[in-house]
């Protein structure tokens, strides 16, 4: 399956429609084989992956054969409420600034509609920052103030965020930390697996993630529990081509990882990157929105960085937090439900006017689904 035939031909129409037709023909050939009523389940972990596959409207393209399944792949989305809470609870702090990226502002807390963006409306010293860089530099500029940075993500924005606090420790800043919300995606997708009623036949893995892990990271996948995985990159081809590999793999009985996005992804990982969040962060059990508490799924600053720590220099202790009444965006991190299952999506819950954080983030599930409904 060389990505070299994926880079001369599937870019063009022609060879998409080819793609699609050779997953149909083959899913539904192994379909009927196996006598299984289908269709097959591939789960993307990855809210990039998320909204080209709506933008794209593959979903449709491939049914009923394939099933294309959201995960817990949008690190705005599987922060829980209660980590919202915590950062709420900041923003009251006298002299306290809190620097975060765009759209975990818009995420509710515990209390519908009490986020950071109406406390920012009310007077609330809450900054948009596009990088952890620029939280420092905030610092920096404002000696008089603690600026506090969310960091959420997963091994992508890590590295950054490690660097950073390296940045902030080199300069010896006192009026700098950061409330860790980072998660480790491996653990994740275990614990999916390990739940009685899960059920996939494949992954695509996500690009973003695995340029900083290396492809071999998801290896896990095949050698542990016999499935088919594929990093993908973000290109609608790219996708399709991944899913043609995930039946081909199930079709011949040969579960196995491979990397369609060589030409950005290595085998290996990223040996600063890697070194630049081993000296910073060290595994520690984390909360996830739809998953619960799930064992070294999260990052802690090492004891050496932990004066950085802002939930330890302000008392903070993060917890579940209560989810908005209604909303099944829990259900649709774990692939229990699609977005137009819950009762609020498209009415009392839409981009503009969000409940829950699929609908509030640019990668979430409902987000992707209320803006490409049509296509």
């Amino acid at each position: 399956m060389p990505s070299d035939l994926f880079e001369r031909d599937f870019r063009a129409p022609a060879g998409a429609d080819r793609l699609i037709g050779a997953i149909r023909q083959t899913a539904g050939a192994l379909l009927q084989k196996t006598g299984r009523p289908g269709p097959l389940r591939f789960m993307e972990v990855c809210g990039t992956h998320t909204m080209a596959i709506a933008r794209a409207g593959l979903r449709g393209l491939l049914a009923p054969q394939v099933q294309l399944l959201s995960g817990p792949g949008c690190p705005v989305c599987v922060t829980p409420a209660g980590s919202i809470d915590a950062a709420l609870a900041l923003s009251a702090r006298p002299g306290v600034v809190l620097a975060s990226y765009g759209d975990l502002l818009r995420v509710p807390g515990s209390r519908p509609g009490d986020t950071l963006l109406r406390r920012r409306a009310l007077g609330a010293a809450v900054q948009t920052v596009y990088s952890p860089v620029e939280a420092v530099e905030l610092a920096v500029a404002r000696p008089d103030r603690q600026v506090v940075f969310l960091a959420v993500g997963f091994e992508t924005t890590a590295p950054g965020t490690a660097a950073a606090l390296l940045d902030a420790a080199a300069r010896r800043l006192p009026n700098f930390t950061l409330l860790c919300l980072l998660k480790r995606t491996e653990p994740a997708l275990r614990a999916l697996l390990a739940a009685p009623d899960f059920r996939v036949d494949g992954f695509l893995c996500p690009g973003h993630v695995a340029a900083i892990t290396g492809a071999d990271a998801f290896g896990f996948l095949p050698r542990d529990y016999g499935l088919p995985a594929v990093v993908a990159g973000f290109e609608p081809a790219d996708i399709l081509y991944a899913v043609y590999c995930l039946v081909r793999q199930l079709a011949e009985g040969r579960p196995a990882l491979y990397n369609e996005y060589t030409r950005l992804v290595p085998a290996g990982p990223n040996a600063a990157a890697r070194a630049a969040v081993d000296r910073v962060f060290a595994p520690v059990q984390g909360l996830w929105r739809g998953l619960g508490v799930i064992p070294q799924s999260g990052l802690a600053l090492q004891p050496a960085y932990a004066g950085f720590d802002a939930a330890r220099r302000f008392g903070l202790a993060p917890g579940p937090g209560r989810e908005p009444p209604g909303c099944r965006c829990g259900a649709v991190l774990r692939g229990a439900a699609e977005p137009a299952d819950c009762p609020l999506f498209g009415g009392a819950c839409t981009p503009a006017d969000p409940v829950g954080p699929c609908m509030v983030s640019g990668e979430g599930a409902c987000a992707a689904a209320y803006r490409y409904r049509s296509v």
